[in-house]
């Protein structure tokens, strides 16, 4: 970061992203898998804004925060990741009023599926890089679109972006059916344990 800052002479935006997924029921997590996801998507976030934030005050410039959809619903498996991105999504939420009377716009980014490495990484943290990706290819929005509509979002100083069609219906359903989200997550968790004894 100060490298950039002595290269350019300023620094205008701030990408603050910095994730992994911890998955697994919670009766198969431990309170340091909790801690671990927290230390890097919570705690590698605020690291972030915080080396940047002086630069970007003295630039009036613009603080990106990667979230997730997951910062919006929860899903049966996924309960580390979930509550870590609804913290950073708090996060966004309660600095955009506080960084404007500095003139530094906040934005937030709630991706969908989208193409990288995140769903090879393990538990600890390691990419596994002939692990599957869960996800369908159909499903997931290309690399460089994401780019795109990220790069978009900030240009126009959105407040936040939900990037992919999927995470927007997703995101609508949460807030004005949430119940065909636990009606959902039910299953799922059904599923899972019926998975988990063999049945």
């Amino acid at each position: 970061m100060l490298e950039s800052v002595r290269h350019w002479g300023a620094l205008d935006v701030v990408i603050a992203n910095a994730g992994f997924g911890v998955v697994g029921p919670l009766t198969t997590l431990s309170i340091d898998d909790y801690r671990r996801q927290f230390e890097t998507n919570v705690f590698g976030v605020l690291r972030t804004i915080y080396a940047a934030l002086p630069h970007v005050e003295q630039s009036k410039g613009h603080v990106v925060i990667i979230g997730s959809v997951a910062g919006w619903t929860a899903t049966p498996g996924a309960s580390a990741y979930a509550m870590s991105k609804f913290a950073v999504r708090a996060l966004a939420d309660a600095i955009t009023p506080e960084l404007r009377l500095a003139h530094v716009k906040v934005t937030l980014i709630s991706p969908g599926f989208v193409v990288s490495d995140i769903r090879r990484v393990d538990n600890q943290g390691v990419l596994q890089a002939g692990a599957k990706d869960p996800v369908p290819r159909w499903l997931a929005l290309s690399t460089s679109k994401a780019v795109r509509q990220i790069l978009k979002a900030v240009a126009q100083g959105k407040r936040e972006k939900v990037v992919t069609g999927h995470g927007r219906l997703l995101v609508l359903v949460e807030r004005f059916a949430p119940w065909m989200i636990r009606a959902v997550g039910r299953r799922l968790a059904a599923a899972a344990a019926r998975s988990n004894q063999g049945i």
